[in-house]
């Protein structure tokens, strides 16, 4: 069945774990900061500008305070309340298990590499998340909303927002990931997918890995 509308994918700005490169996973609650919320800006006048005043959407977000915070200012721009936006535990980032919260330096320190060679995708924590499991809750959510009409934005997170890309482009599944993964893109940015193609709206300013 060919999915309804167009998708709005887009990774929240930076946080104040981003910036202190701690591996933030699925914590609830770390909010952006000055240079996150100018990211969000960017993000809301470049939507404007390509879909125009109040477009017709629905608002989605993940659960995660960030990603709420980032669509306030984004839905500002396009003129869209969000209050009606729709906040789904399924869209949450990857669950980094014990690792969650440390500081990428003293888990590398302890671990090594916390980087897939394959994919350069960030790696699963040993009692964590896996790859599969996101793709799982991923799925599930574009099943719920396959015959949904009109378009949708979504703000998500670094890796769960690749894998979300890489499913809906069809694109081939990592062996060492078990699921297809997009390339990362900066924090900030925004895709369009419109049946299974991808289109770049806008390249956010962030650097952070997840």
């Amino acid at each position: 069945m060919m999915r309804q509308g167009r998708d709005f994918i887009a990774r929240h700005g930076e946080t104040v774990f981003n910036a202190a490169r701690r591996l933030q996973g699925d914590a609830a609650h770390t909010p952006l900061t000055r240079a996150g919320f100018a990211q969000a800006d960017e993000m809301g006048a470049a939507l404007a500008a390509y879909l125009g005043p109040t477009p017709s959407m629905t608002l989605w977000a993940s659960s995660a305070g960030r990603a709420l915070q980032t669509l306030a200012i984004v839905a500002e721009h396009l003129g869209l309340d969000w209050h009606g936006a729709r906040a789904d535990d399924r869209l949450v980032e990857i669950g980094m298990g014990r690792w969650g919260g440390r500081y990428y330096a003293d888990v590398i320190a302890e671990a090594g590499s916390v980087t897939d060679a394959e994919s350069g995708l960030l790696s699963p924590s040993p009692d964590g998340e896996t790859y599969p499991q996101i793709a799982a809750r991923l799925n599930d959510w574009l099943a719920s909303t396959q015959e949904d009409p009109g378009d949708r934005l979504v703000i998500m997170h670094g890796v769960s927002s690749c894998v979300l890309r890489g499913i809906m482009t069809g694109l081939p599944v990592w062996p060492s990931l078990g699921t297809a993964a997009a390339a990362a893109l900066p924090q900030g940015s925004i895709v369009m997918i419109t049946q299974g193609v991808e289109t770049v709206i806008h390249r956010g300013g962030g650097s952070a890995p997840a």
